[in-house]
């Protein structure tokens, strides 16, 4: 790889992470001017294709070591399934994307290298309709195919390496320490005034513009899109000084909404209704980050509605309180609700998953197998549900059944690092230390701890199982980890 190729890596993932995630800065101005004039984009003269896919998986990785990422694989299916819809009608069908969702309440969506795309659940809470979030994915979209990001990192190529990597270590710091973060940002650009980096006007007005295209031809309601800036923008008055990241990113201005709301006026109005699997995955997040469950909030929320809205926002709601019930160990309420949603809608996946999911957490792992077996027949190109199956062969010992289904596991769930622990639990019960620990440093790696990956493949070299084949594996691996390590260390 080349240096300038070296330098353009460190340089954006500085850049993705500043422009996406920093909850230090609280406006451009405060620090410095920020602005990006309107250049070509040339960028994919810095970067190859090859470079980018490994760039954005680098991406991935970091963030994994700095944030929470969702990995219930039926919220994480739901995630994948609407960015797909939506890049499958997007001016770049054919670019690889995964969408994820960070388990973090502050408000904020953002796009990186390589086409990864992360959602905060707390916007996804926000959102009042599907094709609000489906707006807010589309305009990230579109930041990727318009390659905006590459465009900012192309201005910022007078950055020197070592104040590139300066700049990824504050905001890394950021995430932890806000004050620490925002010192080392304000010392590096004062030492380096000319990295000035934003999406400008021009970006937000194209992905705007773009992404409701995309919206429309995905058939979600493009008039979702200013509704949801609006919304933002009524709610900003209530957080001071604390204004949501996404806000700070994609500032929301008046004129932009009404350019927004006047293009989606173009478009033909049509009624475009939520779709289950949105409203299940919301009920689920809602759970899943209400910190004390056992205060009732989220059970009062779900009881409040079980009584208004449609035969199936009701029925949500009841899947709501299983899962509260679930989560407060109310394991025989939680067993009774799924029951009673299973023999109404016998065919919903996420209710007969629940069920199973309740024996699981009550450590009936006998009957959760057996539940999960019906359902990977019944749903057999469901991988959520093999997932969860997975973990119940499991605790009840059937290794080489595990080993099996996730093998058959497509792509994309590859991506999830519980995957890899999960193939390597599946080894290590297999009596195959070798293998246990290669995919362990896989799980390792994937979460950005790359000392602990090398440390298993040493382990795994040292295994009595080991073969030729194997051993050129590990060996091959260790060089790339050792590799990814040092520059992890120049970049400090």
């Amino acid at each position: 790889m080349s240096f300038k190729t070296k330098m353009f890596k460190r340089t954006t993932l500085s850049i993705a992470i500043c422009v996406s995630l920093l909850p230090t800065i609280q406006y451009a101005e405060e620090i410095t001017k920020i602005e990006l004039p309107d250049m070509g984009d040339s960028s994919g003269t810095l970067i190859s294709p090859a470079e980018e896919k490994e760039f954005g998986e680098e991406f991935f990785r970091s963030l994994h070591s700095q944030i929470t990422i969702n990995q219930d694989p039926e919220i994480q299916d739901y995630i994948q399934s609407i960015g797909q819809k939506l890049t499958a009608n997007s001016d770049a069908p054919s670019h690889p994307f995964h969408f994820f969702v960070v388990m973090e309440n502050d408000i904020n969506a953002f796009a990186g290298p390589g086409g990864y795309i992360g959602v905060n659940s707390g916007l996804i809470l926000m959102t009042e309709a599907e094709s609000e979030l489906a707006s807010v994915l589309a305009h990230e979209i579109s930041h990727v195919t318009q390659r905006h990001l590459f465009r900012a990192a192309e201005a910022a190529g007078r950055l020197s390496i070592p104040s590139a990597a300066g700049m990824l270590a504050a905001i890394l710091l950021g995430t932890q320490s806000p004050q620490m973060g925002q010192a080392a940002i304000m010392a590096i650009m004062g030492g380096n005034i000319q990295f000035q980096i934003n999406f400008t006007r021009e970006n937000e007005e194209e992905a705007d513009r773009v992404g409701m295209q995309t919206l429309s031809a995905s058939q979600f309601d493009p008039r979702s899109m200013p509704t949801f800036f609006e919304r933002l923008q009524q709610a900003t008055r209530y957080y001071g000084q604390s204004v949501p990241e996404f806000l700070r990113t994609h500032p929301v201005t008046a004129s932009r909404i009404s350019d927004t709301r006047g293009r989606a006026e173009t478009y033909p109005y049509k009624q475009y209704p939520d779709s289950l699997h949105y409203q299940l995955a919301k009920a689920k997040i809602r759970v899943i980050t209400d910190a004390d469950p056992k205060k009732n909030a989220s059970k009062e929320y779900f009881m409040a509605r079980t009584s208004l809205g449609t035969p199936e926002q009701r029925t949500v709601a009841k899947y709501g309180l299983g899962l509260v019930a679930l989560k407060t160990e109310q394991f025989k309420e939680a067993e009774n609700i799924f029951q009673a949603l299973i023999h109404d809608y016998p065919e919903q996946s996420q209710y007969a998953s629940a069920l199973a999911n309740a024996a699981y957490d009550a450590h009936n792992y006998p009957i959760a197998v057996a539940r999960y077996q019906k359902l990977v027949g019944q749903f057999p190109d469901n991988d959520a549900i093999k997932s969860e199956y997975i973990s119940a062969l499991l605790k009840v010992k059937k290794p080489d059944l595990a080993r099996t289904l996730l093998l058959s596991l497509n792509y994309q769930v590859h991506r999830i690092p519980v995957y890899w622990e999960l193939l390597g639990q599946a080894y290590s019960d297999l009596k195959q230390p070798a293998e246990s620990h290669r995919y362990i440093a896989e799980y390792y790696f994937a979460m950005g701890q790359t000392q602990d990956a090398i440390l298993q493949i040493k382990l795994a070299q040292t295994s009595p199982d080991l073969n030729f084949q194997l051993s050129s594996i590990l060996n091959e691996r260790l060089n790339f980890f050792y590799i990814q390590q040092a520059e992890a260390k120049r970049s400090r």
